[in-house]
């Protein structure tokens, strides 16, 4: 009431979210705390100008979130909420370290279908792709935006296609460029596989893009959800075009049936991983001259382990 009482008064503003934050560590305040997103998110968009209370404020969301979180809650801000922190990234731009934070608060909202239907609406995907172009070297920055991507384009009503369409080169580029980071490559395999699956790429996209998933699988073969949701990318791909199976087949840093075979090996007890690879091979031997060649590569073995190690599935 304080707050709403005086929403010009910047001072009031910053006061009262940094009153709020002083309750954030007693438990018996968190129901109270999860009313007031709106009211903070309110007058972040209020005082645009003032980078300390985005500060401040984003450092409260996150907080709260992260409560919710690890209480297994979802958080489903409305329209309004998701056009105040658009409006705070619009105005803060160039601002790496303020953008840094509210791009992990937009995964932590984007969690929610409902919210991540309301971010759609009011247009973050242009942005979100502008904050991806400027800042590819930060890490933090391109899991974040990414993970933000997948959840949009795996939801019930996904963005506009051209919109998503768009996105596919600037999460190749995140991937290329961070190929050797784990948990980024993980989170530009998963928007990849979102867009695959949506239909999103291109003819000329299908090629570069399987060479590229591939590179991922190779430099990161323990992670178990990436090379799941690589391959997954990877029959989208396939069942789209031949080139793709082609390009998974002739890939010029070796076999890649090689590689699915090493990588099965490598998670024998992932269930997730062998299904995911079987839909791959589904989806190759669709082709007769891809076909052909996997059986020369002894895939029939590699089916037979599969079906024996996992014969309830």
């Amino acid at each position: 009431e304080f707050m709403q009482a005086s929403w010009d008064i910047e001072e009031v503003q910053a006061k009262g979210i940094q009153h709020l934050a002083s309750f954030v560590k007693d438990g018996s305040a968190f129901p109270y705390l999860l009313t007031c997103t709106e009211v903070i998110t309110l007058a972040m968009k209020t005082h645009i100008d003032s980078l300390d209370l985005q500060v401040e404020g984003c450092t409260l969301l996150l907080e709260i979130l992260s409560q919710a979180l690890e209480q297994g809650m979802m958080m489903a801000l409305d329209e309004n909420v998701a056009s105040c922190l658009l409006h705070t990234v619009r105005k803060h731009s160039e601002n790496e370290e303020l953008l840094s934070m509210l791009c992990t608060l937009l995964v932590m909202v984007s969690a929610s279908e409902v919210a991540a239907e309301n971010l759609r609406k009011v247009g973050i995907v242009p942005d979100l792709l502008s904050i991806l172009r400027r800042f590819l070297h930060n890490d933090k920055i391109c899991f974040s935006c990414c993970a933000v991507l997948w959840s949009l384009a795996v939801s019930e009503n996904n963005a506009d296609q051209a919109e998503l369409q768009s996105a596919v080169p600037v999460t190749s580029a995140v991937l290329q460029k961070h190929l050797q980071n784990g948990v980024v490559a993980e989170s530009a395999c998963s928007a990849l596989w979102a867009l695959a699956l949506h239909g999103c790429l291109s003819d000329s996209d299908y090629e570069p893009t399987a060479a590229l998933l591939l590179d991922a699988l190779r430099m990161n073969p323990e992670r178990a959800v990436l090379v799941k949701n690589g391959c997954l990318a990877l029959a989208s791909l396939v069942r789209l075009s031949e080139t793709a199976a082609l390009a998974i087949l002739l890939d010029s840093n070796g076999s890649g049936i090689e590689l699915i075979k090493d990588e099965y090996h490598l998670h024998l007890d992932e269930p997730g991983v062998a299904e995911a690879l079987c839909l791959l091979m589904k989806e190759m031997v669709q082709y007769d001259e891809v076909m052909l060649d996997m059986r020369s590569q002894k895939i029939e073995k590699l089916l037979s382990e599969i079906k024996f190690q996992f014969p309830f599935s």
